[in-house]
């Protein structure tokens, strides 16, 4: 599961800077910006398909990778939004996180 994890987390960061990158460049024209996050995107891909191969592969349902990527994805992107997009992390957000880690003892929990 360490190598799917490891995967899925640079496969987040490709996404995040894909997904978000952009929204502080408003001065890219918006073809520019999409053109620029696929290319982006395709790295992401190049590690979330052997991600989720490794971590089917080693037992794990889908659903199960599906909720461990979410759980990655706000990782990163709570890390992304605070330092690059000087968002603040506000206590409502931290409580929501907080939800969705109960779906993942519940997804895990046999």
């Amino acid at each position: 599961m360490l190598r799917t994890i490891t995967l899925l987390v640079f496969s987040n960061i490709f996404m995040t800077i894909a997904w978000y990158g952009f929204l502080r460049k408003t001065e890219f024209p918006l073809w520019k910006a999409i053109l620029l996050s696929w290319g982006i995107a395709f790295f992401e891909y190049c590690l979330m398909i052997p991600a989720n191969r490794y971590g089917v592969l080693s037992g794990h349902s889908g659903f199960q990778l599906k909720i461990v990527q979410e759980i990655i994805t706000l990782i990163i992107f709570s890390i992304f939004a605070v330092v690059y997009l000087k968002e603040p992390l506000k206590i409502n957000y931290l409580y929501s996180f907080i939800c969705i880690l109960g779906a993942v003892y519940f997804a895990f929990r046999k």
